[in-house]
């Protein structure tokens, strides 16, 4: 193999992991924030589940926030 083309494959497996990780980081952070709304809703007797809605949503918000931020052309200077 060649060393552009070694390259290349390394580059396409670094940036597989990298999106593996955010897929487990998504998956991780929405079972995190749904068992903690339930909890909290469960402690404060709610008669509609709020938090377990409300709890995800802003998860959702902030990980579209940060992607957007991190894949934006910064401008320097």
């Amino acid at each position: 193999m060649t060393e552009p083309q070694n390259r290349k494959n390394i580059s396409n497996k670094n940036l597989l992991l990298q999106y593996a990780g955010i897929g487990a980081q998504i998956t991780a952070g929405l079972l995190i924030f749904v068992f903690a709304g339930k909890w909290i809703d469960s402690k404060l007797k709610f008669s509609f589940p709020l938090l377990v809605w409300l709890l995800p949503f802003i998860f959702i918000v902030g990980m579209i926030i940060k992607t957007i931020k991190d894949t934006s052309n910064k401008k320097n200077g």
